[in-house]
């Protein structure tokens, strides 16, 4: 088949993006696609045409107005200048304003309703953030009543369901590819040597927190405020993520706390297995995610879970087996943490193992294989 396919950035270290990428990485061969992108690490250009929308990626209520008035123009200009018909059109979430297939991978509606008020960022970012949501589920509400949906989840179908009834028979679930094999921790890393490198010893306790952002919804606030009550000077924290306009004012606050010593700010990174092979273990209280791949990579990486039961987390996490499960707030995470911090280390390794065999069967074949069979219902 001939597929469009409509994304803002089509690049690895993206969420949505990356498994966007990894699709068409297995598919190419099997089908014609054209990619209508901001940005795209093309992995197959002798076999998949790129069309860059000169859209701008910052502030994303910008993008997301930018992108559904020039994506249609350059999708028209090509289709006339290269005389060509797609059998399908796919795109993100209520990104676009047409499309047969909608990857949704955020409920934005049900997020505004349920979640805002608990998890919003505070001062200017709050607006941006706000109003990027809200221009999302008001565009869900009608852009959702044509073509199929692809959900990463059986707990973003429900919800999906339950926000849009009309949507009923027509939701299919493709969980979100996980590189296990590549996330094994390789027995020549050396373990103690990267530790070093970022001040830490082999007597920490180390736990890695690893987001782009959103760092209000993933419960961050409250990681720091309980770790700086629980008055363990071994309990460190990675946070790995992160613009260093996101990142400051953490900074200000982990210093404010006493806890700057225990906090170690890392930024992006194009690489975080090396932070998750050097932690003892993964910690994540999100309010609300929908499949939370990091989760899923933290445990292929054979780490204990800390974590909330959001949707995706709460197909594998089973408490006290390999995981802690906690509500995203400061007395239930503070609770685990000195939980964590008094186990040994033979039982956060068992934690671990256990953790890596829930994952196992998320791996990109399975994930290239769920997408080939929904091309072929389709056809």
């Amino acid at each position: 088949m001939r597929i469009a396919l409509f994304d803002y950035l089509v690049t690895a270290t993206n969420p949505v993006g990356g498994c966007h990428r990894r699709m068409l990485q297995g598919l190419s061969a099997d089908h014609q696609f054209t990619v209508f992108a901001v940005e795209f690490s093309n992995p197959a250009p002798e076999r998949i045409d790129w069309i860059r929308i000169p859209a701008p990626k910052r502030p994303l209520a910008l993008l997301f107005v930018a992108f559904h008035l020039l994506a249609p123009l350059y999708y028209i200009a090509y289709r006339l200048r290269k005389r060509v018909r797609f059998d399908l059109v796919q795109c993100v979430e209520s990104n676009l304003a047409f499309g047969d297939i909608r990857y949704v991978q955020f409920c934005h509606k049900r997020y505004l309703r349920s979640h805002w008020q608990s998890s919003r960022p505070s001062g200017f970012r709050r607006w941006g953030r706000w109003l990027d949501h809200k221009l999302h589920a008001l565009a869900e509400t009608w852009v959702f009543r044509r073509g199929r949906i692809v959900s990463p989840s059986l707990g973003l179908k429900q919800e999906l369901l339950d926000e849009y009834p009309f949507l009923r028979g027509r939701v299919d679930v493709v969980s979100n590819p996980v590189e296990i094999d590549r996330l094994l921790r390789p027995r020549d890393f050396d373990r103690s040597a990267q530790r070093k490198q970022l001040g830490l010893d082999d007597a920490d306790c180390v736990l890695a927190f690893v987001a782009l952002g959103h760092f209000e919804r993933k419960s961050l606030p409250a990681i720091l405020e309980a770790l700086a009550e629980i008055s363990e000077p071994h309990l460190k924290l990675l946070v790995v993520g992160g613009t260093e306009g996101q990142i400051r004012p953490y900074r200000a606050k982990a210093a404010a706390s006493s806890i700057a010593g225990q906090v170690i700010f890392c930024g992006m990174q194009t690489e975080v297995r090396r932070y998750l092979w050097m932690s003892d273990g993964f910690i994540f209280p999100s309010h609300y995610e929908t499949f939370s791949l990091v989760a899923y990579e933290a445990a292929a990486a054979e780490l204990p879970l800390i974590v909330s039961r959001v949707h995706g987390v709460a197909d594998i996490a089973a408490d006290r087996d390999n995981a802690l499960i906690v509500e995203p707030n400061r007395e239930s995470i503070l609770a685990a943490l000195r939980e964590f911090v008094c186990m040994s280390d033979v039982s956060r390794s068992a934690m671990g193992s256990r953790a890596r065999q829930t994952v196992l069967r998320f791996g990109p074949e399975g994930f290239v294989n769920a997408w080939t069979r929904f091309y072929e219902s389709l056809a």
